[in-house]
């Protein structure tokens, strides 16, 4: 490991991270309509307070806001034994992460990490589970391949022809956000769902973009505002509390994203007018640095790996500009529209920020990587506007309101 800075943020406490959040301030549910959400907006340090609907008004005209259109999966499946006891799986990622599309389009078998709820009781039967889909019967078996600490390798197995995207979608639930301490309803469906999300695999909305309606995306073109998107998988991770004494013990979950050459090039012709949707968009975007300044060096150029202190063990001082026109370039170079890569960035006080300038996102937990990815944006200033948010009702997490972040 490389020498600690002072403001290295291995050393920072979690207990830094901590707020007073009362259970009723937790949105239970979404409003009736996307863009009725609050927003508050944090800008030169003064903080306001608007609707959702007039995002655009606090945007500079040739900015570019980069969303994240992953799509949600059905990804908790319950099966019962022939005893009857009830077995919970929920789909994590395809087995070979890198595979998300290949996995979703497989028709007959497909192995997937899952967790499983009640997996004391589940030695080595197979499981199954018959449903009627499009006037045929469908069986749907699974079976435990190996385990992995908390982690199970699950075979799925499936008759009919069907996509595993299809099966999924029919057999599975919607995995609302454990905190919100209720059973997933017909209308989490849809509205625990950005309006522009296309390509399946996350186990939790970018939540950032569920306030965005078709309004907002014709008074951003109005404007002069340029959209584009990535797509990061959110994984269950991202729900994981900050519980290690400092950041340094915590491990931060891996997740995957793909990245199109259209981007790239839009994210050079706006920089530095950058401004992420979602914390998911952040890390994307900020991973970009690292892999632009080590692709000389890269000998998997099919898929890069960003890892957990990368951005602090670099002594890069190439400029954000030359480290995206090195993706560029490259990916001209060997003729590929997109690049993919996990990454388990950590993103805390001590970070500096390398691409973008602002973000949309929620009010998040307490204790969470979250909440250190927004305090190392606006520093001490989280304390000010989180108890702003809190006097003046705006509603936390999933579901709740919203803010524009631009120090």
């Amino acid at each position: 490991m490389h020498a600690m800075s002072n403001l290295d943020p291995r050393n920072i406490a979690t207990s830094e991270f901590n707020y007073e959040l009362p259970d009723e301030r937790i949105a239970k549910f979404p409003l009736p309509k996307r863009n009725q959400s609050k927003i508050l907006v944090y800008k030169s340090g003064k903080i306001l307070d608007d609707k959702f609907a007039q995002l655009a008004d606090y945007i500079e005209e040739n900015s570019l806001l980069v969303f994240n259109n992953t799509k949600v999966i059905h990804a908790r499946i319950e099966f019962n034994k022939s005893t009857g006891a009830r077995i919970e799986i929920f789909c994590l990622e395809p087995h070979l992460p890198s595979e998300y599309a290949i996995s979703f389009a497989q028709t007959n078998k497909c192995q997937w990490k899952c967790m499983v709820g009640n997996l004391k009781k589940w030695k080595s039967e197979t499981l199954i589970k018959e449903i009627n889909y499009k006037s045929k019967s469908i069986n749907l078996k699974a079976k435990l391949i190996e385990s992995e600490q908390s982690i199970q390798i699950i075979e799925f197995e499936w008759t009919g022809n069907f996509s595993f995207a299809e099966i999924i979608e029919f057999y599975g639930e919607i995995p609302i956000p454990p905190y919100l301490n209720r059973k997933p309803e017909e209308s989490d469906s849809h509205r625990y769902q950005t309006v522009y999300s296309k390509i399946d695999g996350s186990v939790a909305a970018p939540t950032a973009g569920l306030h965005f309606t078709d309004i907002e995306f014709n008074s951003l073109a109005e404007k002069g505002i340029d959209t584009d998107y990535l797509t990061l998988h959110v994984g269950a991770g991202t729900f994981k509390p900050l519980q290690s004494e400092t950041l340094g013990d915590h491990e931060m979950h891996t997740e995957h994203f793909q990245v199109s050459l259209n981007l790239i090039q839009n994210l050079i012709k706006h920089y530095p007018n950058i401004i992420a949707v979602g914390t998911t968009s952040v890390r994307t975007l900020e991973s970009l640095y690292i892999i632009g300044n080590n692709i000389e060096n890269c000998n998997n150029l099919d898929y890069f790996t960003v890892n957990q202190w990368d951005a602090y063990d670099a002594n890069s001082e190439q400029s954000p500009l030359f480290a995206l026109e090195t993706i560029e370039n490259h990916m001209k170079k060997i003729g590929i529209d997109s690049i993919n890569a996990s990454t388990s960035i950590m993103i805390a006080p001590g970070y500096k920020f390398k691409i973008i300038s602002g973000i949309v996102t929620n009010f998040h937990q307490p204790k969470s990587t979250l909440l250190a990815l927004v305090s190392a944006l606006v520093g001490n200033s989280w304390k000010d506007i989180y108890s702003y948010a809190l006097k003046n009702d705006f509603r936390f997490l999933s579901y709740g309101d919203s803010s524009l972040l631009l120090p």
